[in-house]
């Protein structure tokens, strides 16, 4: 049977939220071409993870196993994945847009000279063709596009998609060692940004920052409510110019799409950009002291006031309500 092949990432031995997005689309595409799937994991997996990916409808894992931290390095993997695509009759190869599949993908497809669709927010399969949908002109447009070549190859947007639950697949789990080579980018350590702090591309709850926090220093009042409801720390892409915050909390058109349940932007304005990485967020809560910022039209709920009086209050109003 042929196969669309994904990759699919984890951390502390649970499934990645945008790779069970990823498994269930790539389910759903698979089922109208009389196809199955089989996700290439990286790094030991554990039952959590098996079942998570089977839940989802995937037919099959592949383990590349290895303790090397040359696993994560994307001259490692696209071998591997070229040599996958050629015994699972691959007709596709999708994975989720990050700087880790975005590596190893990228490396594939120069091996199998087949081209690659980045950023993608819709994907679909008619008969033999798949279709991709993704912004162009800053986030102005979308563009449709046909993707050529044998495997069809694509990176999708995280939290775009949504989870998709079936309950009785039980995946066959085949395990290969992963050879690294000798030649090629190494990867010499893994560092952990912020830690404790909880993934933006992951959290159901954020509050984000902008340019008008004002410094790194300021961030702790974010990260005092973030705590108190237990949500993630976000920012716009103008505060991490500006040194207040590392890129790995970056929310927007080049840092990470988000889709919580709860979006807190302090001192963001609203630009396109920002907005369109946490558009989809349920509920949108804005504090900023320009009553014209562009945010407050798109927001749920809005605050008018200065940022440095509304989250110490909001903060403490939080904390009592935990605590009573």
């Amino acid at each position: 049977m042929r196969r669309i092949v994904i990759i699919a990432e984890h951390s502390d031995g649970r499934l990645k939220r945008y790779s069970a997005e990823l498994a269930s689309k790539a389910v759903s595409l698979a089922e109208g071409a009389g196809a199955s799937v089989a996700a290439v994991v990286v790094g030991d997996i554990s039952d959590e993870i098996t079942r998570s990916l089977g839940s989802c409808g995937v037919a099959k894992v592949i383990c590349l196993d290895s303790k090397s931290l040359d696993a994560r390095s994307g001259c490692a993997i696209a071998k591997a994945l070229c040599e996958l695509i050629t015994r699972e009759s691959a007709f596709a190869v999708i994975a989720t847009d990050t700087p880790f599949a975005a590596d190893a993908m990228s490396r594939a497809a120069m091996r199998l000279g087949v081209s690659l669709a980045t950023d993608c927010v819709a994907i679909s399969l008619n008969e033999e063709k798949i279709f991709v949908t993704r912004p162009i002109y800053g986030g102005k447009a979308l563009a449709d596009i046909e993707i050529a070549g044998i495997p069809r190859m694509a990176l999708l947007r995280a939290n775009v998609f949504p989870i998709g639950v079936r309950k009785d697949v039980s995946p066959e789990v085949e395990r290969i060692e992963l050879k690294i080579p000798e030649t090629g980018a190494r990867v010499k350590e893994l560092r952990e940004a912020e830690p404790g702090m909880l993934d933006v591309a992951e959290a159901d709850r954020i509050v984000a920052g902008g340019r008008g926090v004002g410094n790194s220093e300021n961030f702790k009042l974010l990260r005092e409510l973030a705590s108190a409801i237990g949500a993630a720390v976000g920012a716009s892409r103008a505060a991490v110019d500006a040194g207040f915050i590392s890129h790995d909390h970056q929310v927007g058109q080049t840092g990470k799409v988000v889709n919580p349940s709860l979006y807190i932007a302090c001192g963001i304005s609203g630009a396109i950009q920002h907005l369109a990485g946490m558009r989809t967020s349920k509920v949108i809560v804005a504090i900023n002291k320009d009553p014209e910022a562009q945010i407050f039209a798109k927001c749920d709920y809005g605050i008018v006031g200065d940022l440095f009086e509304v989250l110490p209050a909001l903060t403490a109003a939080v904390r009592k309500i935990v605590k009573d």
